[in-house]
């Protein structure tokens, strides 16, 4: 059977004089792209640019809400309520649902950004709540989630509102034995050897596995992979990595081609 995976992306993340990141390059090298709604970064302009683009490239479109957090890039933990939450989800997926539809496309998929992503992984009642957004929107928007030691919880949840979910490795980035990532602010967190890299998403995808930051080996099954291309470093990890699948066999689609 033909191996498959999702190459994922943030994307969209420049506001109004600000540019960031290179979203013209990445974009065609990816399959899924996770485009900001506007509260942690993004406007209406830059969102519409995105979705244009992502369409003319044939990928995958997502929609990537944060918390109201823009001095902070959404990556500061809020005190907010799971209403608020849902509140905030439903405004942020509905304003990218509408610039979708104006190209003719639906979206695929619906993945927090930064300190919600995080708030998620750490608490299950966060990602029912956004998870009951997604059902009440769009049953056929899936949740993308990490790949890690809720799996079995975020199923459950998924399977309760209908939805699909997608878990997630990330391809750069250290774990714990549980399948957790590692801090960043602790050493080796981050990995910066591009050949290393791209030989552990080999074997994530091939053998379902991937080497612990104490050297032990943990089952790891993911359906998409992140990918930063927000620098010209991170760029060519991007092109290493995509190289690699394909030279392996593997063929890069996006998420909702295959779950």
């Amino acid at each position: 059977m033909l191996k498959q995976i999702d190459l994922n992306s943030d994307v969209g993340e420049s506001f109004g004089a600000y540019k960031i990141g290179l979203d013209e390059m990445v974009i065609p090298l990816i399959s899924s792209a996770n485009i900001a709604c506007g509260f942690h970064a993004g406007d209406p302009l830059v969102m519409t640019r995105t979705v244009s683009l992502a369409a003319e490239n044939g990928v995958g479109l997502g929609a990537h809400p944060g918390l109201p957090d823009l001095m902070g890039f959404g990556r500061r933990v809020m005190d907010v309520s799971l209403a608020e939450i849902r509140h905030y989800v439903t405004y942020q997926v509905g304003a990218l649902q509408a610039f979708a539809k104006q190209r003719g496309r639906p979206l695929q998929h619906l993945k927090p950004h930064g300190a919600l992503y995080n708030m998620a992984v750490r608490d299950t009642e966060i990602s029912n709540a956004i998870a009951e957004v997604i059902s009440g929107l769009d049953e056929n928007l899936i949740l993308v989630a990490l790949a890690g030691p809720n799996r079995e919880a975020l199923e459950a949840i998924a399977m309760g509102h209908s939805i699909r979910v997608a878990f997630e490795f990330f391809a750069d980035r250290a774990y714990n034995p549980d399948g957790s990532l590692v801090s960043r602010k602790l050493p080796g967190a981050v990995l910066h050897d591009d050949k290393k890299v791209a030989e552990r998403v080999i074997k994530l995808v091939k053998r379902g596995s991937v080497t612990a930051i104490d050297g032990t080996e943990i089952e790891l099954k993911a359906d998409t992979i992140c990918v930063h291309g927000d620098n010209p470093e991170a760029l060519a990890l991007v092109k290493i990595i995509r190289a690699s699948l394909t030279n392996s066999g593997i063929q890069v689609r996006p998420m909702g081609a295959f779950l």
